[in-house]
């Protein structure tokens, strides 16, 4: 038979396991909805940026061949 004290454990445990479980998800759905999003924006941000100098860079030597 549990004693007195066991029933605390067990009680608090099972508190516990939930807090741990809340946070796990809390934590996945911060993945989905936040992080991932800002990190594919910052990579298509570099990408546009990586563009636009490189369009940047053809322009110029254009000009530079027809002077």
């Amino acid at each position: 038979m549990v004693t007195e004290l066991g029933w605390f454990y067990i009680g608090g445990m099972t508190l516990l396991f939930f807090f741990w479980a809340y946070g796990v998800v809390s934590f996945v759905l911060d993945l989905k909805n936040v992080i991932v999003p800002k990190t594919r924006q910052y990579i298509r941000g570099r990408k546009k940026l990586k563009r636009e100098r490189k369009e940047e860079e053809e322009r110029e030597e254009r000009e530079r061949q027809l002077y």
